[in-house]
């Protein structure tokens, strides 16, 4: 059984989120959150929320503990950009892109080897 949350419309480019969401990629939740909390990176709470309420949603429905999680899959896309125009020397207009970024994550309970 899998669980997930996702967040929409985070207000961080995915180019800023992608390598917090590469360093937890397969490892346990308890040690992803606990490394998420202790890197004092503003884009790195949204991604610590996002694992702590798929954990909360296996602890609400199944009852499993957050050391018994794994992190099978985490995704950061693109969201919508939001394009606007500032002015630039010698009376021109500069552009720029404001992205946004829609995260998924997906849990799957560890399988504990039998000797």
């Amino acid at each position: 059984m899998r669980f997930s949350a996702k967040c929409k419309f985070l207000s961080i480019s995915p180019f800023k989120l992608r390598p917090s969401a590469d360093v937890v990629r397969g490892k346990n939740v308890e040690q992803a959150v606990r490394w998420l909390s202790t890197v004092m990176v503003k884009r790195s709470v949204p991604i610590k929320k996002m694992i702590e309420s798929a954990a909360a949603n296996a602890k609400d429905l199944h009852n499993i503990a957050m050391s018994d999680l794994k992190i099978v899959d985490i995704r950061i896309d693109g969201g919508p950009i939001f394009n606007y125009y500032k002015p630039g020397a010698m009376g021109r207009s500069n552009p720029y892109r404001k992205r946004f970024s829609h995260a998924s994550v997906i849990l799957e309970p560890c399988t504990k080897k039998k000797d």
